[in-house]
């Protein structure tokens, strides 16, 4: 029954990622000409910008109560940094080659761009709750401007089982494949009991609702992410002999166009494609769940943000993890494709305390990312009933959530990677053209942004002053 699972999953997965007969990979060609374009059409926002990203992050809200820039940051960041930064990253390099590496960075350079838009256009068509805090998203601006809500909530759907099926499966198999080197594990037995263990501890969290979630990714990511790329360094710094060997390898493989066209679905750019995705979300449509809830004066400042949090995902993290496996010495093969690799390299440098610090980073990466995907869901539950769910509602729903992380824990590598390469697939492949159809209110607030600036002020904006005809909850 799993395998005819996987099965249907696969197909439907390969036909996006790789097109009919393997002619017109929507994915890919969605992510890249989309990326390309936003780029162009905003000036290399991702260059020319990039100092005041990082200078918006941080801006207190005007309300004590509402959600920062920082605070959005997180939420997102919670969601992508995760454990596709470790086992995403080693299994492209192990299964596409190290020429995957420079596929992942170019997607995030592009897809910089294309979560600048997506974020911006979740501000302008944020919505205000009963509270006065603001809420949005993708399903909102589809409905607000495209007027199509049918559209919305098909992508609300999607999202949840993006996120509360496939990614949070996935993060709960990925944290015990982390374990798998160690002498106590045991096949069947470790991987319930992790399952269980991480079910309970997300439970906990997720029962006491959104605001939480906040708080504690907003302690939590800072801490991992520093600490990562601490180690990162120190590996890199005693190998640094090896980096021009490195960059040249990776270069030479990526650019390998007889290899990759000979075996396209599985060469190094489908594999940094599809890890790139998987680790920064640009251009899916999710970190705009979170970007409409920060309180700012003007919806590119949170574009910015999102931008930011592609970049700390893919160009630093990412990196850190590629950079620490490939000048390690250790050779990737397709059998050690995901921790076991990254745990191999660390012990080559560390000994024994290498494949330690992986399981304790995993944990970390996996409980954010667990709560971080969490809290798309709810607001597309919101969007989906036209109201707030009931508590008996939710609680049933957190407590189905938490199922899924434990039985994420115990099904196939296969079927997981599968679940969510198909699911993201399908949220790209409706939020990009919708973007590339309502690109043009963040293309002029961006504009309106950047003559405020010039003009020595901070930014504030007003619908009137792009002439947006659709009427907004914050910006009239």
């Amino acid at each position: 029954m799993v395998n005819k699972i996987d099965g249907v999953v696969n197909a439907i997965s390969s036909f996006l990622y790789n097109g009919p007969k393997g002619y017109f990979p929507f994915v890919i060609i969605f992510l890249i000409c989309g990326g390309l374009y936003f780029t162009c059409r905003t000036k290399f926002i991702q260059f020319r910008m990039f100092g005041e990203s990082i200078r918006v992050v941080s801006e207190k809200p005007q309300d004590e109560n509402s959600v920062s820039s920082f605070g959005a940051l997180m939420v997102s960041t919670a969601s992508r940094v995760g454990t596709g930064n470790i086992v995403g990253v080693s299994t492209a390099i192990c299964c596409g080659g190290v020429g995957a590496v420079f596929w992942m960075w170019l997607i995030a350079i592009v897809g910089g761009a294309s979560a600048f838009i997506e974020s911006t256009l979740a501000q302008i068509y944020k919505k205000r709750d009963n509270d006065g805090s603001s809420f949005g998203g993708p399903s909102y601006y589809m409905e607000t401007a495209l007027k199509q809500r049918w559209l919305g909530v098909v992508f609300a759907v999607i999202i949840i089982l993006t996120y509360a099926v496939g990614y949070n499966a996935l993060a709960s198999y990925n944290l015990q494949s982390a374990f798998t080197g160690f002498n106590f594990y045991k096949e069947g037995t470790t991987p319930l009991v992790i399952g269980i263990i991480l079910a309970i501890l997300f439970a906990i969290c997720v029962m006491g609702g959104a605001k939480r979630l906040t708080k504690v990714t907003g302690v939590l990511v800072p801490v991992m992410g520093i600490i990562y790329i601490a180690v990162s360094l120190i590996v890199i710094f005693m190998n640094i002999s090896g980096i021009p060997a490195m960059f040249k390898a990776i270069f030479v493989n990526a650019f390998d166009f007889k290899a990759i066209f000979g075996g396209f679905s599985g060469s190094c750019l489908m594999y940094g494609i599809k890890r790139g995705l998987y680790s920064n979300e640009a251009g899916m449509g999710s970190a705009p769940n979170a970007a409409a809830t920060a309180d700012v004066s003007h919806p590119v400042k949170q574009g910015l943000v999102q931008m930011l949090s592609v970049f700390i995902d893919t160009l630093l993290i990412c990196t850190a993890t590629a950079f620490m496996c490939l000048l390690s010495g250790v050779a990737p093969t397709e059998e050690a494709a995901g921790a076991p690799f990254v745990q191999e390299a660390l012990s080559a440098t560390f000994g024994s305390f290498g494949p330690i610090f992986i399981a304790v980073a995993m944990c970390l990466f996996a409980f954010t990312t667990l709560i971080g995907n969490y809290y798309y869901c709810e607001g597309c539950l919101k969007y989906i009933m036209k109201r707030t769910p009931s508590k008996t509602f939710l609680t049933v729903f957190r407590l189905v959530a938490a199922v899924i992380v434990m039985l994420g824990a115990v099904v196939s590598m296969g079927l997981a990677w599968d679940t969510a390469d198909m699911m993201q697939a399908l949220m790209v492949v409706i939020n990009i053209p919708v973007i590339l159809i309502l690109g043009k209110p963040a293309l002029d607030a961006l504009k309106d942004y950047t003559r405020q600036r010039k003009e020595g002020k901070n930014p504030e904006f007003k619908a009137a002053d792009i002439g947006l005809k659709e009427k907004t909850d914050f910006w009239n």
